[in-house]
């Protein structure tokens, strides 16, 4: 059921949930979360489906958000709010408002969200795109326990890490954290069958996916070894590859599907690492709303920490050798000339040294026979 509002306020929409409840004959409210999204008229469609799956799982008041730009002066002026009601089958298994903010209005969203808010029950504040750097101070997020973010969709997103880390506040999150949770847990049991030392660590991936970097800030903060990043055509993660003390421990997955899990002694093994569609990222972030001690600890790790690719070190290691390797041969042959010329220095006092020590030699019976 779709009830449209324009031009409305915030107590209309109100009635007009409480109407549609009323006309599919469950006035009763049996949802546990209010889910906000803000976003754009553009990704508004892909994040509401997304939403509408994950409330299978999680019933909740899904509430979009949408800024419009209004283009002339006059429109930017004057404020206006239209909203979509649905219930019922339309909403999945809650229900859904569909904002669309015009004017100044757009910079006082939190005053639209807040009295559509379910009453004594925890809010979740996602950015599918467009997430403010600081996600705590945003006047919507200041309304949230648990604020999600996707730093895949942005322009940089290493540099967006950075950020992130920066202004982290008990409750942030990003679904990039979320993609690599099958492999977190698949690397940790490999660990957990063979008794060794981790010795050295590398992330394979595609170069502009946040994901790759975040599982190796989480491997080196946990197992304090040098961890590098290398970079691969994808798609996503790609490989882990672990040196041990007992030989390597490789979780290769080139084709996004299914992985190969090769630990030293033991036989090969198939695991399913599908790559998974937002609906399911989403759905396992609503599934806990404490804060994530694990992704706080990852990400203030810092990127910069990491190794570079490849490539890099290469280089960087041909680099001093290739700068001190041209005064080197200088050196030695300085060093030789002057080892040659302190072995030609003595040569020529060797002589005369000789003569007194032969007449010593001589002057010594001399001596014995006069003293006889």
């Amino acid at each position: 059921m779709n009830i449209d509002l324009t031009n409305t306020t915030a107590s209309k929409i109100n009635k007009a949930l409480i109407e549609g409840r009323r006309a599919i004959g469950t006035p009763a409210v049996g949802m546990v979360l209010t889910l906000v999204i803000v976003t754009d008229e553009e990704n508004a469609y892909d994040a509401l489906k997304a939403a509408s799956d994950a409330s299978r799982e999680h019933p909740s008041r899904t509430l979009v958000v949408i800024k419009r730009v209004s283009r002339s002066p006059r429109d930017r002026t004057s404020s206006r709010l239209d909203a979509e009601v649905r219930v019922g089958a339309d909403a999945g298994t809650g229900e859904t408002v569909v904002l669309r903010l015009y004017g100044e209005i757009v910079n006082h969203a939190q005053s639209v969200v807040l009295p559509l808010l379910l009453p004594d029950a925890p809010v979740v504040v996602w950015w599918p795109v467009n997430a403010p750097l600081d996600p705590a101070n945003d006047p919507l997020g200041a309304l949230a326990q648990r604020r999600v973010t996707d730093t895949y969709a942005a322009e940089q997103p290493v540099r967006e890490l950075s950020a992130r880390a920066a202004a982290y506040t008990p409750g942030d999150t990003d679904l990039s954290w979320t993609r690599i949770t099958p492999w977190r847990s698949m690397l940790a049991a490999a660990l957990d069958q063979v008794t060794c030392e981790v010795t050295s660590v590398e992330v394979e991936g595609e170069e502009f996916n946040p994901s790759c970097e975040l599982l190796a800030m989480w491997l080196a903060d946990r197992l304090d070894v040098p961890v590098r990043r290398s970079v691969s055509s994808g798609p996503g993660l790609t490989a882990v590859r672990m040196g041990t003390s007992c030989g390597p421990i490789v979780l290769d997955r080139a084709d996004g599907a299914l992985a190969t899990l090769s630990i030293e002694g033991q036989p090969d093994r198939a695991v399913a690492l599908q790559r998974r569609d937002t609906a399911e990222l989403i759905a396992e972030e609503l599934r806990r709303l404490d804060p994530d001690d694990t992704y706080a600890s990852a990400l203030k790790y810092g990127v910069d920490r990491l190794a570079g690719p490849a490539s890099a070190p290469a280089e960087g290691e041909d680099g001093p050798s290739a700068a001190n390797g041209a005064p080197e041969p200088a050196a030695a042959g300085n060093g030789s000339a002057e080892s040659d010329a302190t072995a030609e220095a003595p040569a020529e006092p060797e002589a005369p040294a000789k003569g007194p020590a032969k007449k010593t030699a001589g002057k010594a019976p001399a001596k014995k026979a006069a003293a006889k």
